[in-house]
C-alpha cells in the first residue's frame, strides 16, 4: 500500500468509459438518420469522413456535423443536419457507461477515505455530462477540464492545478491515465504515483497499489 497517498486523480475518456466506442456508435446513427432524409452517401464511407472530421476538429467538437455535410454537399442542410444531432443524441446515453470495474473501485478507493478527481482535456460541460450520465459524479471532489487552465495535457498546469486545490504535495497523489504521453509522464514529472490503464481490466491494480 502507498501509505502516503491521500488522493487518487483520474484520466475520463478510456480510463474510465469508452468514449472512442460511444463516438463511433452514435455517428454511425446519425449517418443513416441523415442519409434516409436524403444525404447521398455510403453508410461506411459517410461514417470514416465523420470521424475524421472529429479528429481533426477535435472529439468533443460542436461543429463536426456542419463540416462534414459543407465538405460533403457545399452547404448544411439544416434538416439534415438536424436529423443527424438529433440521432447522434438519443444513441450516446445508451453507450455512456463505465467500464467493468470503475464502480467498484471507487467505492473501494472512497472507503479508504481518499479525495477523488478528475482530469481531463473535455470541455466542462461535457466531462460532467459523462461523470453523470455514468451516476458517478458525486465520487468526484473535483473536477479540472479544458476550461479551467485553457492549456490541454500533457501541460502539467492541470496537473498543478488539482494538486493546489486537493492542497496536497505530487507524492501524496496517484494518477490514473490511458496515455503515456498525457498523463503518465507529466504526473511523473511532478512526482505523483502512476498507473496507466492498457485496458479496463488494469484498473484491478489499483487495488494493489493502495
Amino acid at each position: 500500500m502507498l501509505l502516503m497517498i491521500k488522493a487518487v486523480l483520474f484520466d475520463l475518456d478510456q480510463t474510465l468509459i469508452d468514449l472512442v466506442k460511444m463516438k463511433t456508435e452514435a455517428c454511425k446513427a446519425a449517418i443513416k438518420a441523415m442519409i434516409k432524409s436524403g444525404l447521398n452517401i455510403d453508410e461506411r464511407t459517410g461514417y470514416k469522413k465523420l470521424m475524421k472530421i472529429y479528429f481533426r476538429v477535435g472529439i468533443d467538437s460542436n461543429i463536426a456535423f456542419m463540416k462534414f455535410l459543407e465538405e460533403e454537399t457545399g452547404k448544411a442542410d439544416e434538416k439534415i443536419l438536424q436529423v443527424g444531432i438529433d440521432a447522434y443524441l438519443k444513441t450516446k446515453p445508451s453507450f455512456l457507461k463505465p467500464y467493468p470495474y470503475v464502480l467498484e473501485i471507487l467505492e473501494y478507493l472512497k472507503s479508504l477515505d481518499l479525495k477523488l478527481g478528475i482530469v481531463t482535456d473535455a470541455p466542462k460541460i461535457k466531462a460532467v455530462q459523462r461523470l453523470e450520465s455514468m451516476k458517478i459524479i458525486h465520487f468526484f471532489d473535483l473536477i479540472i477540464t479544458f476550461d479551467d487552465t485553457g492549456e490541454k495535457k500533457p501541460s502539467d498546469r492541470p496537473f498543478r492545478l488539482a494538486m493546489e486545490k486537493l492542497n496536497l504535495y505530487p507524492e501524496e497523489i496517484l494518477f490514473i491515465g490511458d496515455s503515456f504521453m498525457r498523463d503518465i509522464i507529466p504526473a511523473k514529472k511532478l512526482g505523483m504515483m502512476s498507473l496507466r490503464i492498457k485496458r479496463y481490466e488494469d484498473l484491478k491494480k489499483i487495488k494493489e497499489l493502495i
